[in-house]
């Protein structure tokens, strides 16, 4: 069977391949999907690929599977492991940080001000990735992030360094990794200005050093060999999907729940009555991931913020049996019972955490209503991918409860939000399809989530 394009979601535990044929036209067909055990463990990743593409061969009942072109997204590994260090943490270090998580990675360390011995050592102990620094809007502080590049620099890691702070000090920069082993991206400020966020530029220099220069994974390098386009964090595929639906249709939120953890991505502007009392600024596009809320590594910890005691009343179920037996999918009706209200739990707490809030503050002249953090009220559509919103039979019943549930002092979407689910579990592969298919990504999205 021939295929015009196969992307490769290589996750840290579950390679999945998707397939889609007819990709240069007005109706391409998303044509099936195969999956295998990611093997990391086995020293290289590139075996569990071709399991992955055995098994979508079986699933098609064809004889062999032929396709023009492959693209990947990856979290094998761990993931893309970052540090990040601005100057004000309220201020460049969480406009760093939005970026970081934007693009996908997992953040280890932030830091404010200037480094610390104690600072130093822990970024040896992470050994990450990439490393970023900021700090200073244009034409103010300087010190610091030249302080902290010096300190870096004198690490002597062989570690990509994205520059995204003050333009003042870009020379400087250059200077003082000119003869380290780092290769040096320099990019506009993520802080230019009290108040503005400029988070894109930087989002998108941490996915180009990741396809460039980060493919640690045992037998990655052999993948990035048959992979013809980019090759982007899987989180950040599900960013560049999220941003795609907000171009084409209204705000949203797009909720992953795995495994593992708990991401949010929310791409919207918020509301202008929520905007004129905002604190501080938001990006449009922002990102949470919450790496203790997941349906199997985390079960027993979902588990404990629910109750436990809880959950027996509520389920009537033998909660202890369930999670001394417990599996990556849920197989019994007693299984699918325990992972859905557990679902529901990790979604109630990702939003809780991921939205904004008003606040009142009293002061001489009386109450001031404030709002701080991500304003969510503007939202018209909750979208559900992953694995278990994507096949629980009440998924929409979960995030529709999710919402209501909610306190009214929580920015959140109106009880009135669309839900839809990603019923074909592609919005990591239309990420990054999109990078080079943007219409037939459209296309097919719009196929999977029924809108």
């Amino acid at each position: 069977m021939k295929i015009n394009v196969l992307v490769a979601e290589i996750g840290s535990t579950t390679t999945v391949v998707n397939g889609f044929k007819d990709i240069n036209t007005s109706c391409p067909k998303f044509v099936g999907q195969g999956q295998a055990p990611t093997s990391v463990l086995e020293g290289d990743v590139n075996i569990g690929l071709q399991e992955a593409i055995e098994d979508l061969r079986k699933n098609l009942d064809v004889d062999n599977i032929e396709y023009d072109e492959m693209l990947a997204t990856s979290s094998a590994a761990g993931g893309l492991k970052m540090t990040v260090h601005g100057l004000v943490y309220d201020m460049t270090v969480r406009a760093a940080k939005e970026a970081a998580l934007g693009a996908g990675a997992n953040i280890h360390l932030v830091t404010g001000g200037k480094l610390r011995r104690t600072d130093i050592k822990k970024i040896k102990e992470v050994n990450p990735n990439i490393i970023l620094i900021a700090g200073g809007v244009d034409y103010g502080e300087r010190d610091t992030a030249i302080y902290n590049a010096e300190l870096i620099a004198d690490l002597d890691l062989d570690v990509p360094i994205i520059y995204a702070g003050n333009i003042e000090n870009v020379e400087e920069i250059k200077e003082i990794f000119a003869h380290k082993k780092n290769r040096l991206f320099i990019v506009e400020n993520v802080y230019p200005k009290i108040d503005v966020l400029n988070i894109e530029p930087t989002r998108k220099a941490i996915q180009n050093v990741f396809e460039e220069h980060i493919i640690h994974a045992p037998g990655m390098q052999k993948v990035k060999e048959i992979v013809t386009g980019p090759i982007i964090p899987t989180p950040g595929a599900v960013m560049e999907a999220s941003m795609l639906f907000k171009e084409n249709f209204e705000d949203s939120i797009t909720l992953d729940v795995g495994g593992a953890t708990t991401d949010l991505h929310s791409v919207t502007e918020g509301s202008e009555e929520i905007n004129r009392i905002l604190i501080s600024p938001e990006p449009i596009a922002k990102r949470t991931v919450e790496g203790d809320l997941g349906l199997y590594v985390n079960m027993e910890n979902v588990t404990q913020i629910a109750g436990v005691d809880n959950l027996n009343k509520e389920l009537k179920l033998d909660v202890e049996k369930l999670l001394k037996n417990k599996k990556p999918i849920p197989q019994t009706k007693e299984e699918v019972k325990f992972v859905e209200r557990l679902t529901l739990e990790a979604v109630l707490v990702a939003l809780q955490r991921h939205v904004g809030k008003i606040r009142n503050l009293y002061g001489p002249g009386g109450k001031t209503t404030v709002a701080e953090g991500k304003d969510l009220s503007n939202v018209k559509y909750v979208i559900g991918t992953g694995g278990a919103l994507t096949r629980l039979p009440n998924n929409v019943n979960i995030l529709n409860e999710a919402i209501k549930r909610n306190s009214s002092q929580l920015l959140l979407p109106k009880e009135e939000v669309k839900i839809l689910i990603d019923k074909d579990y592609i919005m990591a592969s239309l990420g990054v399809l999109s990078k080079r298919y943007p219409k037939a990504a459209l296309y097919l999205m719009k196929q999977s989530l029924d809108i």
